[in-house]
């Protein structure tokens, strides 16, 4: 629906500031508070069956009386609009329902600003200078709670049957339990679906990280329905092989070439930390798990002298790592890729580096959930997937997922 030129012309004829529009008493907020309550006197003639002072009205049993007074939240700031009301009091508003005192979009600004670690008095101050709105953190409280219900429903939901590469990572997130802050380990996976979407398959929390944990995790995405992964992507945990071929033992596990990139670029400054980083791409990026084993002893005989822990660290989880090697380029550009775990983990800091700890774990779902709703919105199919599908097609023709004909 398009709106009338001379209309908006005739609206905008006394326009000459900013405020004449957005103040306080400007045009948005009279045209809201009239297009509102022209609605619910729309809604009330529908439900009498009659409009205003219409003969029909006449001892039909209903009519109008009167209005009430109700103060309405928004984008627009807060205005006072009138309710219509029917004389015996059946008539149920659609656009402003009972009990409510703010617009659906308000309560998504209020989401958003939670979702990037704003605290609730926070959001009120915000809210307050944007919008000149006074909100109780009652209302904020109300709003955030009802997101609880939203991430048990997602964090149950069931999970496709088969996903060629899952990520499982763990962060540090404190946060308050049994009247003691403490680091809690906050574990999440994702996984790379069939149509080469990133899906984050839930979230857990744990006093910390362990085999142990990650087998009730993945005990649990197997109870959702994943029958099938062909490529874990892991940090170095101990243990953690075990705990994915006792509840998927076909699974081919794979160290995370993110995680040991990023442990090994803890021991070096800054000023040689993108020399160093280049020397491990030749690594983990040769043709050959022998190749890659040449790679290393250069990359030794450079740096020891200086930073022999790097070193020593591969060697140490060679095995972990050489996995990579027996899968062709187009599978090896998607396990290595830093895109999918960094970006998840910047944007999960990001919003809880504001809190200086979580009041309850709860909280800390909240935050985390909606701070990874939001993320989704931004992903994107995965770059070359396509050739990434033909591979995985020939390598694992047996438990590839039948097509519809």
């Amino acid at each position: 629906m398009s709106l009338d030129k001379e209309l908006v012309d005739r609206l905008l004829v006394d326009y000459e500031k900013p405020e004449d529009i957005i103040g306080e008493n400007g045009l948005l907020r009279q045209l809201t508070k009239a297009i509102v309550e022209r609605a619910l006197s729309a809604e009330l003639s529908t439900h009498l069956g009659y409009e205003k002072h219409a003969a029909a009205g006449r001892r039909s049993g209903n009519s109008r009386n009167g209005a009430s007074s109700k103060r309405l939240k928004g984008d627009f700031g807060t205005i006072e609009i009138a309710v219509p009301r029917d004389r015996v009091g059946s008539f149920e508003p659609q656009l402003v329902p009972k009990g409510t005192t703010r617009f659906a979009g308000f309560d998504e600004k209020i989401l958003s600003l939670y979702a990037r670690g704003m605290t609730t008095r926070e959001i009120q101050g915000h809210l307050e200078e944007m919008y000149q709105v006074e909100v109780s953190p009652t209302l904020i409280s109300n709003v955030t709670e009802a997101v609880i219900e939203e991430v048990k429903a997602w964090q149950g939901r069931l999970l496709e049957p088969v996903y060629p590469i899952v990520y499982l990572d763990a962060l540090v997130v404190k946060m308050r339990c049994e009247g003691r802050v403490e680091n809690r380990a906050v574990y999440v996976a994702i996984g790379i679906t069939m149509e080469g979407q990133k899906e984050v398959l839930g979230l857990w929390t744990s006093a910390n990280e362990g085999a142990k944990f990650w087998l009730q995790v993945l005990t649990e995405l197997k109870n959702r329905g994943v029958e099938d992964i062909f490529i874990a992507c892991v940090d170095g945990l101990k243990g953690f092989p075990q705990a994915i071929e006792t509840v998927y033992p076909k699974t081919t596990v794979q160290l995370c070439i993110v995680h040991m990139v990023r442990a090994s670029l803890n021991y070096v400054n800054w000023k040689e930390r993108k020399q160093v980083a280049a020397d491990l791409r030749s690594i983990y990026r040769a043709a050959t798990a022998e190749e890659a084993e040449r790679q290393l002893q250069q990359f030794a005989a450079r740096w020891d002298a200086r930073y022999p822990t790097i070193a020593a660290m591969w060697r140490r989880n060679w095995l972990g790592v050489i996995p990579f090697f027996q899968f062709p380029a187009e599978i090896r550009r998607i396990i290595y890729t830093t895109n999918i775990i960094e970006s998840l983990n910047m944007s999960l800091r990001k919003a809880i580096k504001t809190r200086g700890a979580f009041p309850s774990e709860e909280a800390a779902m909240k935050v985390m959930y909606l701070a990874l709703k939001n993320l989704a919105r931004k992903w994107h199919t995965i770059m070359g997937w396509n050739d990434a599908l033909n591979r995985f097609a020939l390598l694992w023709e047996a438990r590839f997922p039948q097509q519809p004909n």
